[in-house]
């Protein structure tokens, strides 16, 4: 998988408002935002300002090929340091981070693919269904998770909700749950 950030890579601490992190219960970072400057200083703002007014953070590794060029150990480093509330990887990138990620936050949730999830030590299976097109699946079960875990779910129950989206986000082309 390539990825492109497009735009986004850009992005300065300087182009953030204050005002748009307000009320903000959760922010969701993928790993790829805080591995290039600037846009790692910008989502490191934007974490502060969240956190800063009592919101959570959400981290998902991103890809394996990503931790390798950023540096497994740096990035175990940063996590250790942002302390993100939920940490989402597949089975691959925890590996690749060297670190379980129970050491590294309150709520680690290791993707399963078809499989479902693993979270508090309990795996969590996902429903079968007929897959058309996997592109999204993980963003879906991220989404569902943090919606749930935010509307007072446990982190089980919030893993039960998070499957069933993310198994009819891969039941239809171009990633998007129902």
């Amino acid at each position: 998988m390539a990825t492109q950030r497009g735009a986004s890579a850009g992005l300065r601490p300087r182009d953030l408002r204050k005002p748009w992190f307000r009320d903000v219960n959760l922010i969701h970072v993928p790993a790829y935002s805080l591995f290039v400057e600037p846009l790692a200083a910008a989502a490191r703002l934007a974490i502060e300002l969240v956190r800063h007014d009592g919101g959570l953070l959400s981290i998902d590794l991103s890809s394996v090929a990503g931790l390798k060029d950023y540096g497994p150990a740096r990035f175990a480093a940063d996590l250790a340091r942002l302390k993100p509330d939920v940490l989402f990887g597949t089975a691959a990138e925890s590996e690749t981070l060297g670190v379980p990620m129970a050491e590294l936050a309150t709520v680690p949730v290791i993707k399963l693919g078809a499989g479902g999830c693993r979270v508090a030590g309990q795996s969590v299976p996902a429903p079968h269904v007929r897959e058309v097109d996997a592109s999204g699946a993980g963003d879906a079960l991220a989404a569902a998770f943090c919606v749930a875990y935010l509307d007072g779910a446990t982190p089980v129950e919030a893993a039960e909700k998070a499957v069933v989206v993310a198994s009819g986000a891969v039941t239809r082309a171009g990633a998007r749950p129902v």
